[in-house]
């Protein structure tokens, strides 16, 4: 029998979910964890991680394959900006966009694996109105230089930018460096079984039923994105927002520079020369279908804004699924059931926000202060 040496605190909750998460039993028969994480894209992994440091054993169950959902589709624009950020979202999502370089550097050390972070910034092109609202913000954002040096592919636009100081990240790269990091540490991983329960005795939680199987845990993280609300014991109210990009890629290697934001487009720039174009905010339920015509649309909107676009080639389109919520904040935190503990929600700033939620859910969890004040994302809300 091995037991965590975890610290004690005075919270009723926690104290509950560390009581049960103290011992690991095995015989010849059942393997049981201390955390079960559902969910295997970046967040549910990268958590996975920050909890083995914190020396719990984990298992991470995702219902397809690890990280090939909204982690695959998203962009990778770490987007931190007060204009497009919710206010109560704002302090959450600058602490995280600042732990990214370190956060980046320890996957890649531990898997080998190029993540793609960029640092070269972000145009942001406003309507008027938005200028004429928010002067202070455009002039302590001015371009560095005139737009047409700046970015020699804009032939020039109608409307104001400012540049931003952002980073960007291929998330296939990152999603794919954190399932290699989480191997490493030893976090088991099960793949293609759907949560169909989260499994409760005494009131407590012991662990979760699948289609296949069942397994045995006294903490679950419920992690799983659009479908985190698809099973019991709670339904939370996430949904699925669809989101419809495509990758195109020129004879010359260095198109573009900075990522570029419209109000109509945006343009991520990669380093292996392809540029992602997106994307679209639609109601669709679980369709993950792509639509020609909405391809169609967003490439030439992309011409207009970088004419030699006109000669790249398609590499492919395809849609993700956000996990939204009514208000568009994450679900953060301990639930009301000992030992049941949610990471969903984060719709457009997933990959944004993935830094933090592993740190802030890590602690919480294994009974340290989480650092961060995410009382504003309680489940509780919407009780």
């Amino acid at each position: 029998m091995l037991r965590l040496r975890l610290p004690t605190v005075d919270s009723p909750e926690i104290c509950l979910s560390l009581w049960l998460m103290r011992t690991v039993f095995y015989n010849a028969r059942v393997k049981s964890w201390d955390v079960i994480v559902v969910g295997g894209g970046v967040i549910g992994l990268s958590l996975s991680i920050a909890l083995h440091k914190r020396g719990a054993r984990v298992l991470v169950v995702e219902r397809g394959e690890p990280g090939r959902e909204a982690s695959h589709a998203a962009a990778g624009m770490l987007a931190d900006c007060m204009l497009e950020t919710p206010a109560a979202l704002r302090a959450l999502a600058s602490a995280s966009a600042r732990m990214y370089p370190e956060f980046v550097l320890e996957l890649q050390d531990e898997s080998g694996t190029n993540v793609d972070l960029r640092h070269d910034g972000t145009l942001l092109f406003l309507p008027p109105e938005q200028v004429a609202e928010q002067p202070e913000f455009c002039a302590s954002n001015p371009l560095p230089a005139p737009l047409a040096e700046f970015e020699p592919a804009l032939p020039g636009a109608d409307i104001p930018a400012v540049y931003l100081k952002e980073r960007s990240v291929d998330p296939r790269a990152l999603v794919a460096a954190a399932l290699k990091s989480a191997k490493h540490r030893g976090v088991d991983i099960s793949s293609g079984t759907t949560v169909t329960e989260v499994l409760l005795a005494d009131g407590r939680v012991s662990g979760i039923r699948t289609d296949r199987t069942q397994y045995s845990a006294p903490c679950v993280v419920n992690c799983a994105g659009a479908w985190a609300g698809n099973f019991p014991a709670h339904g939370f109210p996430t949904r699925p927002v669809k989101g419809q990009m495509l990758a195109v890629a020129c004879d010359r290697h260095a198109v573009l520079r900075h990522v570029i934001r419209t109000p109509e487009v945006y343009l991520v720039p990669r380093s292996d020369g392809r540029i992602l174009i997106g994307s679209t905010l639609e109601e669709a339920g679980y369709d993950k279908r792509t639509d020609p015509d909405t391809i169609h649309r967003l490439h030439q909107v992309a011409i207009r804004m970088v004419p030699e676009l006109a000669h790249a080639r398609i590499l492919e389109a395809w849609a993700g699924l956000r996990p939204g919520t009514p208000d568009n904040l994450p679900i953060l935190g301990a639930t009301s059931t000992p030992g049941y503990f949610v990471a969903t929600g984060h719709f457009r700033d997933g990959i944004l926000l993935t830094p933090i939620t592993a740190h802030t859910m890590a602690q919480l969890i294994t009974g340290g202060h989480p650092g961060y004040d995410i009382s504003l994302f309680s489940p509780a809300r919407f009780s």
